[in-house]
């Protein structure tokens, strides 16, 4: 397993990030503990979670599981705070009131006196990022969290929070987590050449596109029940139309040169995606999120696979940098908030 530095921390974290939403919802307890210990006995020190994810299921099976094997001072421990953890306006958000209580109420799930990388799941226009920041910072001196990060933030947001850390003297994010994939290629115009520039790991979550990369879906076939884009489908107009163009000439004539190379190199599709993924410009670790144990371990020879240029310019050729077949990287469906504060 190769290692990299969390942006300009030099903590080092795998290549391979275990994404752990699935975890304690979609993969029964045991099973997910089971394939927690599988990704540390591979080589993977860095699990993703949240809070939103079950509404704390995945905290507190991640949490049971570190317990178990003893590992957790081996690992870099990744959640988020921002989506809705009850019912009444006070439960979700990005304001000083929820971030204080969902970051004690994480650390009791994860079974933890300290969160390695405290992240924002979403911005939200209308909470002042200083007010944001200022929490985030209070947790840092506290002992409660070693860094902060973002999820799903456009560049100027970035750029926006680092600003606002300069001026007020707080620490600053050390990461953000977009989405990124061969059908989705947005960040590279602006979100890589800033995380570049200012010392920030790019984390990319769904590397495979909802499982389109993995050769799962095929022309002309129903969707099948029970699967992600499935899901998605019913999930309001935003995601329905987003998941439709999964389904276009353009994104099949993706997946055909994945498969091809995946032929070529005696592996899978899912293997060529996230290792195209996770040696682009700029990219620390895509975050992988199995359901299933063979799903983990074909995940894990994505570290073993090696693109050449002439791999590289054949899935530029349908996959053309900096564009967007399948829209994931936009506002419509991350932050539908207009701005009302700004400095």
């Amino acid at each position: 397993m190769e290692y990299r530095s969390l942006g300009r921390t030099g903590v080092q974290v795998s290549m391979l990030c275990l994404g752990c939403m699935n975890l304690g919802t979609e993969t029964p307890e045991t099973d997910a503990m089971d394939i927690i210990d599988r990704a540390l006995d591979a080589g993977i020190n860095f699990l993703d979670t949240a809070n939103v994810y079950g509404r704390g299921a995945s905290e507190t099976v991640v949490g049971k599981a570190l317990k178990r094997n003893g590992q957790r001072d081996r690992i870099v421990l990744a959640t988020k705070v921002h989506g809705r953890m009850g019912d009444g306006p006070l439960a979700e958000g990005n304001s000083r009131r929820h971030i204080l209580e969902q970051c004690d109420a994480s650390l009791t799930r994860l079974q933890t006196d300290h969160i390695d990388l405290y992240q924002i799941h979403r911005p939200e226009s209308g909470v002042p990022i200083d007010e944001t920041l200022r929490a985030l910072d209070d947790l840092i001196h506290a002992g409660k969290v070693r860094y902060i990060g973002t999820s799903s933030f456009p560049a100027w947001q970035v750029t926006e929070s680092l600003w606002v850390s300069k001026e007020l003297g707080l620490n600053r994010f050390v990461s953000e987590q977009p989405p990124y994939h061969l059908l989705d290629r947005s960040i590279e115009r602006e979100l890589v050449p800033l995380a570049q520039t200012y010392g920030l790991a790019i984390l990319p979550w769904s590397p495979l596109a909802r499982g389109f990369l993995a050769g799962r879906y095929r022309r002309g076939d129903e969707i099948p029940a029970g699967s992600r884009l499935a899901r998605d489908l019913n999930a309001g107009p935003g995601m329905a139309d987003r998941t439709q163009r999964h389904f276009s000439d353009l994104a099949f004539g993706v997946l055909d040169v994945v498969e091809d190379l995946a032929r070529e190199k005696g592996c899978t599709p899912s293997q060529i995606a996230l290792a195209w993924c996770a040696h682009q410009p700029g990219i620390t670790s895509p975050i992988i999120g199995p359901r299933s144990m063979a799903h983990l371990e074909d995940h894990l020879g994505a570290a073993a696979v090696m693109l050449t240029n002439d791999d590289r310019a054949r899935l530029d050729a349908v996959a053309e940098p900096e564009r967007a077949i399948v829209p994931y990287y936009t506002g419509k469906l991350i932050d539908f908030t207009p701005p009302q504060y700004r400095w």
